[in-house]
């Protein structure tokens, strides 16, 4: 039986079990074989952390810093990302300028 929940060591020797496993395996297995699914892709997952900010209040300015990093299936969701955008452009042979920051 295949498990989509592997134990792993932890640093301190203890049995780990990653609970987000199946999303990463279902994210990093989504093949992309539609034009209108890879457009609408290259829409919904920003190219750039939208969360980085500046804020001037009272004549200072403060900066927020991207917190995409946080995201612990933030590098499934860029890698779909860009099998979209790698669809589209070797695929299809659109241009994906549009898409890239």
């Amino acid at each position: 039986m295949t498990t989509f929940t592997p134990n792993t060591e932890s640093p301190r020797g203890q049995p780990h079990i990653d609970l987000l496993a199946p999303l990463r395996y279902w994210l990093n297995h989504i093949e992309i074989r539609d034009a209108k699914l890879a457009h609408w892709l290259c829409r919904l997952i920003p190219c750039t952390c939208p969360f980085e900010r500046d804020i001037t209040l009272f004549n200072r300015t403060f900066h927020i810093p991207p917190l995409c990093k946080l995201n612990p299936l933030y590098n499934e969701v860029v890698s779909l990302r860009l099998r979209a955008l790698s669809y589209l452009s070797d695929d299809c042979g659109i241009d994906v300028t549009d898409y890239i920051c």
